[in-house]
């Protein structure tokens, strides 16, 4: 029987499908694994044919649907392995397969997919233009070494034709994956023994032969990070009916470099910038440490209990709910473990206060002793320095450094400091009650005391906000030795200014420290934006020696289409507001008109038109000075209120509902007899509303030129819906139904003179 394997591109877009073209996709697959390879080749149902000028000829598409087809690679070296790469419409899916290529990676043995034509047609581009560059990108590393590397013919001669990294990112996503990030760490600055060491080597089988392998079945298992190989129906599914949150938990080769290592001698470290995949790599590591003795007990904390809770979702997904590796596994914050303990080692109950609490003592005890500082300024130092180096007593407080303070204190005021902190914990005592940080600290001296520590390993995230207190507790919380601590975080997201050594806390990790740089969540245009703002600031390093850096942070996700101002059309200028007072003719468009309709209205009227789409819930509001009354129906009701404005007591109020669909604003015409006016003479095009009238706007502020011809010619609306009512004005009667309809008279001109337009006068007689 064939088998089948999944791609990552095909999970891109799977989640996006509709549902008739997902159960296809399930109809489709489940042939795979009932028919043999002949029996696919001949099924009539399924289509299995090739793409006629494709670049590879291994490209097939099935049918999914009747306007749907999925892109499959076909085995072509007697193995019976199908990878299913996409799912597209039709046309999209053949163009998209005729376009690309596999081949397996020289070096890493993965296979990988680039547009082949794209770079055909770019490449001879780039070379015309590098010829009178001063420097290109990849000068000082040569052929022979870029072919180690895994760099092909191909992609070879695209990369010397760049110029710098801009080029290189614009062919992004065009180059196959792993010659892509061999470039991108090249630019960046690594030597190539380190690329090889941080993405070849990671990727590479360890009994890989000397001579590459090319049969489509080893190269698909030589690739598990790019491609998921099903094995039975029952497996399959599983992954098509697992939630797309399981995709959360993906493993970049990078990721699983310090994820999957068999052991550590000691503590590691692991940081990275946001979307990074730093809490990926922690889930994948207390998976990888329950797979050693059975008895070993993992604790996996944070910082906060809304991030425990998602570490808690996201490791049930990652070990599809196994309840005996599930009860093995800790999950909570470091508070919430410190609570715990106390609560089992001791017969006291702690009773934590939070910051409000703190700081109504802290108050009250510079109240009472007058002391010459703040009571921020107390908390601060307590937190910080006190609590941070764990001291007991008035002389260890005289001894300490309070380096990061900003404010210097002398002996004198350093005891003034400590009888406010003798004061504050005194109140503590008589009410019974303590702080989160003196839980930790507590804690930590009862484990301290314990001939066996509480857990086999310790796995934390976001550690960059945790107290030099609750580093102590996780410290005791596990003996030394290998795999004791596995820590994640990202000192540029740091919340509190909690300045930490842990090397003073018995947690080295020289030797043991690696970071992340490819970012997963961001696109490279938002990346590169936020990284120029944060190259300036200067942040020190997770483990408290130097400082950390955003060197090589970069991006895998494609840019997003180009913005554009909806209502506008490219090459055409930007319309005018309505209420624009000009020379012209100032059309107006109704507020109601959308989709199909707004865009033919925008059509015939010009580039003159005025765009205008408020969003849900808001109702545009021009100025008043442009509103005059004479818009509205000359005087009396409505003299200078803006269109959209409602009066107290109306009760027309199911008369305005405010449709976004062209079909229910069809609908809404029929009602309520909505009619579109043109001015022949100009062409411009407005909707007359049932409230009001809606005129056209001659030369000064709404009055009509002397002798002028203005034909006013009524267009039915998109439901066909006639104008009816001979004689009657389109003002609308407030509180008793529609209104009547303006019919279509012919010809008007007004033959007085200038002034107002006034309905049912003499200037409207034939």
């Amino acid at each position: 029987m064939p088998r089948l394997a999944f791609a990552q591109s095909f999970w891109d877009g799977y989640d996006t499908l509709e549902k008739p073209v997902r159960a296809g996709v399930r109809k489709a697959m489940a042939k795979f694994q009932a028919m043999s390879v002949a029996e696919l080749n001949a099924d009539k149902g399924l289509h299995l044919e090739s793409v006629e000028k494709a670049r590879d000829p291994r490209m097939r598409t099935i049918r999914i649907i009747d306007f749907w087809r999925g892109v499959v690679l076909a085995p072509d070296d007697g193995s019976d392995t199908f990878l299913l790469v996409n799912v597209l419409p039709h046309d999209d899916a053949y163009t998209w397969a005729a376009k690309r290529l596999y081949s397996a990676n020289s070096a890493t043995r993965a296979l990988e997919v680039r547009n082949a034509v794209a770079l055909d047609e770019l490449t001879p581009l780039y070379e015309t233009a590098a010829r009178t560059a001063p420097r290109l990108l990849f000068t000082d590393v040569s052929d022979g070494t870029l072919r180690e590397l895994g760099i092909d013919d191909q992609v070879l001669r695209a990369a010397r034709s760049l110029v710098d990294k801009a080029q290189l990112e614009a062919f992004s996503t065009l180059l196959p994956e792993d010659q892509l990030e061999v470039l991108q760490y090249l630019a960046e600055g690594f030597t190539p023994e380190e690329v090889y060491r941080d993405v070849v080597a990671v990727r590479r089988p360890a009994d890989a032969p000397a001579e590459p392998v090319e049969d489509l079945a080893t190269v698909i298992a030589n690739t598990p990070a790019r491609i998921r190989l099903v094995t039975g129906p029952q497996e399959l599914e599983e992954v098509l009916e697992k939630p797309f949150a399981a995709w959360r938990v993906f493993l970049h080769p990078s990721q699983r470099r310090v994820a999957h290592r068999t052991s550590y001698g000691g503590p590691v470290q692991v940081t990275g910038g946001p979307g990074t995949g730093k809490t990926v790599a922690a889930l994948h590591r207390v998976k990888h440490l329950l797979g050693g003795s059975d008895d070993d007990r993992v604790l996996l904390t944070t910082y906060t209990n809304a991030l425990a809770t998602g570490l808690r979702e996201m490791l049930g997904l990652l070990l599809d709910e196994d309840e005996e590796l599930l009860a093995r596994v800790d999950v909570t914050t470091v508070d919430a473990c410190a609570n715990g303990i106390v609560r089992a080692k001791s017969a006291t109950v702690p009773r934590p206060i939070g910051d409000r609490e703190q700081r109504q003592l802290w108050e009250k005890t510079v109240k009472q002793l007058g002391l010459p500082f703040t009571a921020q300024f107390l908390a601060q130092e307590y937190r910080h320095v006190v609590l941070g180096q764990d001291l007991r007593d008035l002389d260890a407080y005289l001894g300490a450094s309070r380096r990061g303070r900003g404010t210097g204190l002398g002996p004198a005021r350093r005891r003034l400091v400590w009888s406010g902190v003798e004061r504050f914990e005194r109140f503590l005592r008589d009410r019974g009650e303590t702080t989160h940080l003196r839980v930790c600290a507590s804690a930590a001296e009862l484990l301290a005391g314990e001939p066996v520590a509480p857990y086999a390993h310790v796995v934390v995230d976001e550690a960059q906000d945790l107290h030099p207190a609750q580093w102590r507790v996780l410290r005791a919380a596990v003996a030394p030795g290998p795999d004791d601590l596995f820590v994640t975080g990202d000192p540029h997201q740091r919340i509190y200014d909690s300045r930490v050594s842990l090397g003073s806390l018995g947690i080295a990790t020289a030797g043991r420290r690696f970071r992340l740089r490819v970012n997963y969540r961001s696109t490279e245009e938002i990346l590169a934006w936020s990284a120029r703002l944060l190259t300036p600031v200067t942040v020190e390093a997770l483990e408290g020696e130097g400082t950390d850096s955003l060197a090589g942070y970069r991006s895998l996700l494609p840019a997003g289409a180009t913005p554009r101002r909806r209502g506008t059309r490219p090459g055409r200028r930007r319309p005018r507001p309505w209420w624009t007072a000009s020379g012209r003719c100032s059309p107006r468009v109704s507020h109601r008109v959308e989709g199909e309709q707004f865009m033919q209205l925008a059509d015939e009227a010009g580039e003159d038109t005025a765009v205008e789409r408020p969003v849900d819930g808001d109702r545009h509001r021009p100025p008043r000075a442009a509103a005059p009354a004479e818009a509205h129906g000359g005087r009396g009701r409505g003299r200078g209120r803006a269109p959209g404005r409602r009066r107290p007591g109306d009760r027309s109020r199911r008369w305005r509902p405010r449709y976004r669909h062209a079909r229910l604003q069809a609908r809404l015409d029929v009602d309520q007899g909505v009619r579109r006016r043109r001015c022949d003479p100009c062409g411009r095009v407005w909707q007359l509303g049932h409230a009001r009238v809606r005129r056209h706007l001659g030369q000064g502020q709404g009055r009509l030129r002397g002798g002028e011809a203005h034909v006013y010619q009524a267009r039915p609306s998109a439901s066909g819906h006639q104008p009816r009512g001979q004689g009657e004005q389109e003002e609308g009667r407030r509180g008793r139904g529609p209104p009547s309809r303006l019919p279509c008279h012919g010809p008007r001109r007004c033959d007085v003179g200038p002034g107002r337009l006034r309905p049912g006068r003499a200037c409207h007689r034939p």
